[in-house]
């Protein structure tokens, strides 16, 4: 037989209205909904490729095998060969253009791909809340990368997670922010989302008040994107981060996965839209890297600005992108085909 492979390319996305916590790890169903914004510079581009000759599935990363990795893509790619009646194994290789594991969400981006790819590969044609279904399955925020600019996922109500689902609220090109990364660390972080969602759950005296809090926060922040108003979705998002890590801090033992750099980096954010007036704010995921989401116009001086504060390694200024999609491999422009 013929093997049957498909290559697609997905982005990381920052949550402007977090979620930090599962209410069933099992099916990796999110405790609370979320709102977030999908990015468009940084990318995963991945090829999976299903033939009879394999005798297992197997990833390639960045150029290495990566076995620590693979029983969370090879429960993905189960799912999807039950869809398709088929019991082949694939070959998955993949990689990022940024930092993996780092706190820029090259989980969701990577799994996104995977899904999209896999689809095709088997010949599925799945629709794009089933997809973002079965991405989530393999990481919580990949729900979201499936679908392109302001996105909202669902928290879900039905046991078996088929409504925990992310869907589009508003096109990249309806409001067109620009994102600034200041990344402050290269290496992977040390406590995963997954295993600091769960030892927060278990152990922090904050956590039931911020799952209690999402439900007007998501209200919050999708009547300032419906508006445009980015004062608003600037006070919203900056305090859903913060309370977040809150939610960290007060766990047992502490998650910090801030570094001296990313405090800098807020202080800096703040003192721009202050006493400066410029039109940004921060957010913050598990890990060091600090986001600065604002108005195009503002995003070289936010830059510049940052690249100035001490323990950045280098920034990353992005648009709002699309969701993920297949490419062509032989002329890989990360368009759709």
């Amino acid at each position: 037989m013929v093997p049957t492979d498909a290559t697609a390319v997905a982005q990381p996305n920052i949550a402007l209205v977090k979620y930090w916590g599962k209410r069933d790890t099992a099916l990796n169903l999110p405790a609370t909904g979320s709102i977030s914004i999908t990015l468009d510079d940084l990318r995963t581009r991945t090829r999976v490729r299903f033939s009879p000759g394999l005798g297992a599935d197997s990833l390639t990363l960045n150029g290495a095998a990566a076995p620590e990795k693979l029983p969370r893509i090879t429960a993905v790619l189960d799912l999807l060969r039950a869809q398709a009646g088929t019991t082949r194994f694939a070959d998955v290789q993949s990689t990022n253009d940024f930092p993996t594991g780092a706190g820029l969400a090259s989980s969701a981006s990577g799994f996104a791909a995977l899904v999209v790819a896999a689809d095709a590969a088997l010949g599925l044609h799945l629709p794009p809340e089933r997809l973002s279904e079965f991405a989530r399955r393999g990481s919580g925020s990949a729900a979201r990368s499936v679908f392109g600019g302001f996105v909202e996922m669902a928290r879900g109500e039905r046991p078996d997670g088929s409504d925990a689902v992310a869907a589009p609220l508003l096109a990249a090109t309806e409001w067109p922010l620009a994102v600034v990364v200041a990344v402050t660390s290269d290496a992977a972080k040390s406590t995963s989302s997954g295993a600091g969602m769960e030892l927060s759950r278990r152990t922090s005296p904050l956590y039931d008040a911020w799952t209690a809090s999402s439900t007007a926060a998501l209200a919050e922040a999708r009547a300032a994107i419906e508006r445009r108003d980015f004062a608003a979705l600037a006070d919203i998002s900056e305090h859903s981060s913060t309370t977040m890590h809150a939610v960290m801090l007060s766990s047992r033992p502490a998650l910090i996965y801030w570094n001296g750099a990313t405090v800098e980096c807020l202080h800096l954010i703040r003192r721009l839209r202050e006493t400066s007036g410029v039109a940004t704010f921060s957010t913050v995921d598990a890990g060091p890297q600090v986001k600065a989401v604002c108005l195009p116009e503002d995003a070289a001086r936010v830059a510049d600005a940052l690249r100035e504060v001490p323990g950045v390694l280098y920034v990353r200024t992005t648009r709002l992108g699309p969701g993920a999609r297949l490419i062509d491999p032989l002329n890989d422009t990360g368009g759709a085909t």
